[in-house]
């Protein structure tokens, strides 16, 4: 029987339940489980594709298209997996879902309501999307970790916390259960961990029917034997069930944090798992990774120059696919925000000491990133970044491009056949395209492995106008990459340039923590001053950058252990 683990949240949101989530389901994976994720956001879009980057963060992007809430980043880079559109539901899909039937007739007249209509087509959801394989392996997993957006409470989530509470009598008590993730409030004030907030969160939780079986308790420092102790008294758990999630030095320490706590024997008990007793070597690579990250004592700093980086959260994929390569090179990552506004000549006018103060930043950096982004404002920022970084030979990426002035009499970028100006949501060029290098020299191919045509993530209106191909090959910018028909422009390289690439893609979404994206690590090693005595080694690291091969692990790094670095699995 499939295993559900519905992971809800309380007091406020923002408090890492994607992270617990991932990492719940890191730890099962650890243990030989096939394990999938489901997002549940109760808002009422369809998707996340229209969102602004200020709304919810970053819109990731998955292989078959979907744009999705930043949470199912979480899942893929901390279980290895990949997920389809329907592992995000949303309020707008089940609501569409279900007037859809109501229109065709399928329920013969009746009146459709929330209960039971709305609640079974949720669970139905679930149930269907829990099967969907999303290994390599093509294995139907056996435990499904959901998480609940929001906080409860919330009147939009309500028809999804009494689905589940129906839902756990029709999959029985044996394979569903609740954790719980609060917050636990320390006031500077008095420095005391407070309960108070997670005991009414708890109750307002029983009294829509849901009884966690794990609290999880986020706070700054680790929780007081007395405090753990009060929150089992009043929420009606053992102690423990009380699991202490306090801050940490990197993200990669939550799955050992929970580990250390006696969650796998714990869920493997409640949820009669059967969980191999080997070694979890998965887990030792984690922690080797997250050792190596506190001792990191080398620093690159990278200028991110985009228009959404007052929310670190707008690239949050971006961020990670630099400190995946960052680590892997053993440096420790310094990321420079810089709206790319502030290096407008306007802004010299108006505000010069932001000016100033956003040019020191780009002209510090090691290495310069221009991630992509919709609109005009701030792309004149842009094109003086990318300029400086052509003339000064900084190591450069720019991943994805911009859309410019529709009325431009010379357009360089122009506007694709996919794209419908009339209709936004879901109109763009999505999901897994193949992109095929058309000569052997590429530098971004010798990061690839040497490989003749890699599939990357897609999402982009605009294009190259291919007109202007040869204009641009005459100057020294080569299109090394093309699509299949070879009519769309993927990746170009500037000659006599330390490493200066533009991606129409976006490779940060198939980054992994132990299997960095080929661009992102181009950027961190040209960055680093390693780049050509990497290509010249073959594309192999030095053992010092490495992760020993003793740990052993259940994702696809079976190469590092070889000292040399593995290309992005593109199957």
């Amino acid at each position: 029987m499939m295993k559900y683990i519905l992971v809800t949240g309380g007091v406020i949101s923002g408090i890492g339940k994607g992270i617990i989530a991932s990492s719940v389901g890191t730890i099962l994976k650890s243990c030989g489980l096939h394990v999938t994720a489901i997002k549940i956001d109760p808002y009422i879009n369809i998707d996340a594709g229209t969102f602004s980057p200020y709304e919810h963060g970053e819109v990731f992007v998955l292989d078959d298209g979907g744009e999705v809430d930043l949470d199912l980043g979480n899942y893929e880079r901390f279980l290895d997996i990949r997920l389809t559109r329907d592992n995000n539901l949303t309020t707008g899909k089940i609501y569409q879902s279900v007037i859809n039937k109501e229109r065709r007739g399928d329920y013969l007249g009746k009146t459709v309501q929330v209960v039971p209509h709305i609640t079974d087509a949720i669970q139905e959801w679930v149930v269907k999307q829990a099967s969907v394989p999303v290994d390599d392996d093509d294995v139907e997993p056996q435990v499904c970790v959901i998480e609940l957006g929001g906080t409860v409470g919330d009147i939009e989530s309500m028809p999804f916390i009494e689905a589940f509470r129906q839902f756990q009598f029709k999959v029985k008590r044996e394979n569903f259960c609740n954790i719980h993730v609060s917050l636990i409030p320390q006031p500077s004030a008095t420095g005391e961990q407070k309960t108070k907030p997670t005991q009414n969160s708890v109750r307002e939780l029983r009294g829509l029917g849901l009884s966690p079986d794990l609290i999880m308790c986020r706070c700054s420092t680790a929780l007081e034997n007395s405090v753990k102790e009060k929150i089992s008294m009043f929420c009606h758990v053992e102690p423990e069930q009380v699991i202490c999630v306090h801050d940490v030095s990197s993200i990669y320490r939550v799955p050992l944090l929970l580990e250390d706590q006696g969650v796998v024997s714990y869920l493997s008990r409640r949820l009669n798992m059967p969980i191999e007793t080997r070694p979890r070597k998965m887990l030792t690579k984690w922690k080797e990774m997250s050792d190596r990250s506190d001792r990191l004592l080398e620093h690159c700093s990278i200028a991110l120059v985009g228009k959404y980086t007052k929310f670190s959260d707008s690239y949050a994929s971006v961020i990670k696919a630099l400190e995946h390569s960052a680590l892997a090179i053993s440096h420790k990552l310094e990321v420079k925000y810089i709206d790319s506004a502030s290096l407008e000549p306007d802004t010299l006018q108006e505000e010069p000491v932001k000016y100033h103060e956003a040019w020191q930043k780009l002209c510090s950096a090691d290495g310069i990133l221009v991630p992509g982004g919709f609109g005009v404002r701030g792309t004149e920022g842009k094109i003086h970044a990318i300029s400086w970084a052509r003339k000064q030979k900084k190591p450069f990426l720019d991943a994805n491009s911009t859309e410019f002035d529709p009325d431009s009499k010379h357009p360089v970028v122009i506007d694709m056949p996919e794209h419908n100006p009339g209709q936004m949501g879901g109109t763009m060029r999505l999901g897994k395209r193949r992109t095929i290098f058309k000569t052997n020299n590429s530098i971004l191919r010798k990061l690839y492995g040497d490989a003749e045509f890699v599939d990357e993530r897609h999402r982009h209106r605009f294009e190259v106008n291919p007109e202007l191909k040869s204009h641009f090959e005459e100057k020294g910018f080569h299109f090394v990459g093309q699509d299949v028909e070879g009519e769309r422009m993927e990746v170009v390289e500037l000659d006599d340039h330390p490493y200066f690439v533009g991606v129409q893609y976006h490779p940060e979404f198939t980054s992994r923590p132990i299997n960095p994206s080929p661009p992102y690590l181009g950027l961190l090693l040209a960055a680093a001053g390693k780049l050509q005595s990497y290509l010249q080694k073959g594309c192999r690291l030095s053992p010092r950058d490495t992760y020993s091969d003793r740990s052993g692990s259940s994702t696809p790094d079976s190469e590092i252990s070889e000292l040399k670095l593995p290309t992005i699995s593109t199957d």
